[in-house]
């Protein structure tokens, strides 16, 4: 079973593969690219990885403020190169100039995507360049966050934003949709839960319980309209 667009919960994957016995294979591909860029081999999946390059890619991570290359474990921005990419944008020059880069020549596409790949070769998406928390300094990505929270027994649904603070520039808020029969009010007092699974300055300041999450026609939650 395969899939793509936004990384798989563990718990979720864990259970699919209870009840149908087949690993779940996540690839990674863009609307810039035509096609897949990375994709699990089947018999060797790496669960909450997207794989590794297919086939003439040449996949890099690149630091966000210098441009130089990183290595293993290094986080960055995703760059790509190979026969799959597009060649600009229809009539907009400008963001055609601003998507690609040249490393001795080599064209490479700037995905805006947060990475960093393995000692075997797998790379991992962490979230999107665009929604990254900035918290006295301290840098934090959104979809990691929800991943963690998404483990909790009473969260069915989770959207983790940044607003602005005062005194640190950002903060870290939670907009979550409980499962039937929870106690929101529970919820509501999730510091002592996350104390044991993440660093303090990424803990939610603000939790914020909701009904529904705005989503696109595939189902995907449309983060910058959640406030």
């Amino acid at each position: 079973i395969g899939g793509g667009g936004a990384p798989m919960p563990k718990k979720l994957a864990t259970k699919l593969n209870a009840i149908t016995s087949l690993n779940y294979v996540e690839a990674y591909g863009m609307t810039e690219t035509m096609a897949p860029t990375h994709i699990n081999p089947p018999n060797q999946v790496k669960l909450g990885s997207i794989g590794i390059p297919i086939f003439n890619v040449d996949a890099r991570v690149i630091d966000v403020s210098s441009g130089s290359q990183l290595g293993v474990n290094d986080v960055g921005e995703l760059i790509l190169s190979g026969p799959q990419l597009f060649s600009g944008y229809w009539n907009d020059s400008k963001s055609s100039m601003n998507a690609f880069l040249y490393i001795d020549g080599k064209k490479f596409l700037k995905t805006g995507d947060l990475a960093y790949f393995d000692s075997d070769g797998y790379f991992y998406i962490l979230d999107r360049l665009k929604r990254m928390i900035i918290i006295s300094g301290f840098k934090v990505w959104p979809a990691e966050v929800e991943k963690i929270l998404l483990n909790h027994p009473d969260i069915l649904e989770v959207c983790v934003v940044g607003v602005p603070d005062e005194r640190t520039g950002q903060k870290v808020k939670a907009v979550i949709i409980p499962r039937k029969n929870t106690v929101k009010q529970e919820l509501l007092c999730l510091e002592r839960w996350c104390k044991t699974r993440m660093a303090k300055y990424k803990i939610p300041k603000i939790i914020e319980m909701r009904d529904k999450l705005p989503k696109n026609r595939v189902g995907k939650i449309l983060w910058r309209q959640v406030t």
